[in-house]
């Protein structure tokens, strides 16, 4: 069987925006979860989630790419480009050997919120040309492989919470049935807002615990719901 290895790491996360800052805290036991900040929780049972805090899309793109660019794909992109500089794979692997796979369950959220709002308020011409490719799932994917000139698959896996997981798993098939000689795989979320949390909240999903030590317990019997992160 193929063996395969992961040469490069990077992450944008509520405990940190790079490899090294996320493990340092992982391993302090910093708990990423804090009060929601994204949007006014007055009217909403659930006062806490993990976001992320202090991100600069532009170490990672221009002015005008990030205008067209949902947050969750600017997280994608900035993880990814942290992990190809950790690898030094890039021009390294024949753009038809390296491809994609990039996890969302569920895409710009963000963006379909926005938009949403400018139909309703002023109508379909406000409506951003943007905003289909903007929003759906396959967009990080699709970005990076134009980054990094990744001529192979670009895919998302759009299984749920499974995503990144999921895309990391079909990567390494890629690799060790001879598909392609390299991915890069990951997943990107950034669903905290006011639908999202509304929607988790009334399936009673979401823990409603307003202390962010307590309010995630997967594996205890005091559980009582998971924390947007």
């Amino acid at each position: 069987m193929k063996r395969v290895a992961v040469t490069g790491l990077g992450a944008i996360t509520p405990l940190g925006n790079n490899v090294s800052e996320f493990w340092d805290n992982l391993t302090k036991g910093v708990c990423g979860i804090r009060k929601i900040t994204k949007f006014d929780t007055a009217d909403y049972k659930v006062k806490l989630a993990a976001e992320v805090h202090q991100f600069d899309p532009l170490q990672y793109m221009d002015k005008m790419e990030l205008r067209h660019t949902d947050l969750y794909a600017q997280y994608a992109i900035a993880a990814a480009c942290q992990a190809m500089e950790d690898s030094g794979i890039q021009n390294t692997v024949a753009p038809e050997r390296i491809g994609v796979y990039m996890g969302s369950g569920i895409g710009g959220m963000s963006t379909f919120m926005s938009e949403h709002t400018a139909l309703l308020e002023k109508g379909p011409r406000k409506v951003s040309p943007y905003f289909i490719p903007m929003m759906i799932a396959n967009i990080a994917s699709g970005m990076i492989a134009i980054r990094f000139n990744c001529k192979n698959s670009a895919m998302p896996a759009v299984t749920a919470c499974a995503s990144g997981t999921n895309a990391i798993g079909e990567a390494m098939r890629m690799i060790r049935h001879g598909y392609a000689d390299a991915m890069i795989a990951g997943g990107a979320e950034a669903t905290i807002n006011e639908i999202t949390a509304a929607g988790f909240t009334n399936m009673r999903a979401l823990s409603v615990i307003d202390d962010p030590k307590t309010a995630c317990l997967p594996f205890d019997r005091r559980r009582s719901g998971f924390v947007m992160g």
